[in-house]
Parts: structure tokens; C-alpha cells; sequence
């Protein structure tokens, strides 16, 4: 007997909304499969906001309303029976984060989850990362967000470690040098001290900025990029204009710019551990929240 259940997941990350509304297909001894019915994604930039002032403006709480009502009807149209909204760095550091998250329920109904780095990391590990890791080798699984960055190490199978670091696109953007050059030899310190004695270890790469720029090699899916071909693409999108990016290239005006700081932390991480490929399913924090939300791990 075949049952197909309409599951939502709200991720409110650091430079974009999401909602992802899943077909969740059970059927008597056969793997659960969950299929995308429906990606939607708003350009609300919650860390400029954050990183630069603090705290989230009136403007974007005003959009965030918004964009919740929005959602709370396509899922209704959608006829969701079950959804998650969960929000990243952009909210849990804001000073007025939780304060946000209470008038938007007050607003909307929406309950919002202000999830810590470890949580955010957990819940998008949950996804069909095993698919992809193979008991025999190591992998330094890579998550680039708006406010922060996930590193999560597998071995044999296993993980063995993971940190959040705020090392976000959207916060490199506006931080001055200095601090970013501080965040980028911490993280450098970590990834050496956490897999020089891993042998064989490739990337596994997550986020909009990836996956943008795995559609753009043309690969088919499955097939990893080489940090030859990620160095040479990263250069390459260096030399173009932000308008030039956008015109050229058909990104979106809020892809456009934190392209660059993405691509240079794969880059960089892949430069620590030694990693020459770089794996790039198309899995993030959305996927997670409903594979967490069918398991009853949420």
C-alpha cells in the first residue's frame, strides 16, 4: 500500500527564506522517499541587519510577516499536514531575535525555532548524506550559510566531529578584514588539527552558493567537481562586476555578491584537508527539517 504525506520546512536563514513543501512517499517495504513539490525562496537578508546593527529592523520584520503569511497559505493550497519553521544565526543573535519570533507567532501562527549552530548542524546531517559516504573513506562535509558555516567530519561511516563557526557569506561581506582573516585562521586551525591523520578525504559541499555554481559546471548529478575547476571558476567570477554577475551569469542580485566569500571557504577547506573533489548534493537545512519532522526527531 502505497501513502504520500505533504510535509513543510521553513528555513529562515542569515541571506534568504525558504519554504520547501516535500512529498513524502511510504510505501510497505520499500525505503521513504521524499521528493520537492515546491521551493520557495525570498531575498530577506536577516544578516545585514544583524551583523552590521544587531538587531532586526522593523522593515524586515514587516517582510518576514509577510513572507510567513505568504507561506502559512501556500501550504494550506499545498495541504501540508505537518511543517517546521527553524531559524539560524541571523535570529539567534540578534538582541531582538526572540522578541521577533514571538510576533510573528502573535501575527501568524507560525511557531519559530531558534536553533544554535550544533542543532543546525545535526538536523542537516540528517539527510541523505549516508547515500553518499562510503564506509571506507573520509569526508569533511561543508554547509555555507548567510551567518555561519557547518563542519561536520565523517569517518568509516561515522562522524567524529563537527563545529559551527561564524564564518557566513552575508557576514564576510560586512565584517572588516581584519576579523575575517582571525575567523579564517581559526577555522584553518581546526580543519588541520581535525584531519591530518585522514587519508583519502573528499569534500561533501551544501548551500545555495554550491550548488549555483554545480549547475553552472554542467556535471551531471552524482559527479563531483575538482578543486582545479572550483579554483579556476572562483577566480573567473573575481574578475566579473557585481553587475557583470548578474547580467552575464543570470544570478540573482542577492547571489550575486556572496558567490565569492562562498566559493573561498570551499576553496579554503578544501586547501586545509588536503580534499581534490568536492561532492555537491542537493541537500540543506529544508531537507533536514523534513526528514527530522518524518522521524520524529524534532
Amino acid at each position: 500500500m502505497l501513502t504520500i504525506k505533504k510535509y513543510g520546512a521553513i528555513d529562515i536563514g542569515s541571506n534568504a527564506i525558504r519554504l520547501l513543501v516535500s512529498n513524502v512517499i511510504i510505501e510497505e517495504n520499500k525505503e521513504t522517499l521524499f521528493k520537492k513539490s515546491a521551493l520557495i525562496r525570498v531575498p530577506i537578508r536577516l544578516g545585514a541587519d544583524t551583523f552590521i546593527l544587531g538587531k532586526i529592523s522593523p522593515e524586515n520584520t514587516s517582510r518576514m510577516v509577510d513572507a510567513m503569511n505568504a507561506f502559512k497559505l501556500l501550504m494550506k493550497i499545498h495541504k501540508v499536514e505537518k511543517y517546521k519553521a527553524c531559524a539560524t544565526s541571523a535570529m539567534r543573535e540578534a538582541t531582538n531575535g526572540q522578541e521577533i519570533a514571538d510576533t510573528i507567532y502573535k501575527e501568524t501562527g507560525i511557531l519559530i525555532d531558534i536553533i544554535n549552530g550544533k542543532k543546525e548542524a545535526a538536523i542537516i546531517s540528517s539527510t541523505d548524506l549516508k547515500e553518499l559516504i562510503k564506509s571506507n573513506a573520509s569526508y569533511l562535509y561543508v554547509d555555507v550559510g548567510g551567518g555561519s558555516t557547518e563542519f561536520t567530519i565523517f569517518s568509516k561511516g561515522k562522524i567524529i566531529n563537527s563545529k559551527s563557526f561564524k564564518m557566513g557569506t552575508v557576514r564576510l561581506i560586512n565584517n572588516k578584514k581584519s576579523d575575517n582573516k582571525k575567523m579564517f585562521l581559526e577555522v584553518e586551525k581546526w580543519i588541520k588539527n581535525n584531519t591530518k591523520d585522514l587519508k583519502r578525504l573528499s569534500l561533501i559541499g551544501s548551500g545555495g552558493n554550491i550548488n549555483k555554481i554545480y549547475k553552472m559546471s554542467g556535471r551531471s548529478e552524482g559527479k563531483p567537481i575538482s578543486y582545479i575547476y572550483l579554483n579556476a571558476q572562483y577566480q573567473f567570477l573575481k574578475q566579473m562586476s557585481y553587475e557583470e554577475r548578474i547580467s552575464e551569469l543570470s544570478l540573482n542580485p542577492d547571489r550575486a555578491d556572496v558567490i565569492i566569500p562562498a566559493t573561498k571557504i570551499y576553496l579554503s577547506a578544501m586547501k586545509w584537508s588536503g580534499a581534490r573533489k568536492i561532492y555537491i548534493p542537493k541537500i540543506g537545512l529544508a531537507d533536514g527539517i523534513v526528514k527530522s519532522l518524518y522521524n520524529n526527531t524534532l
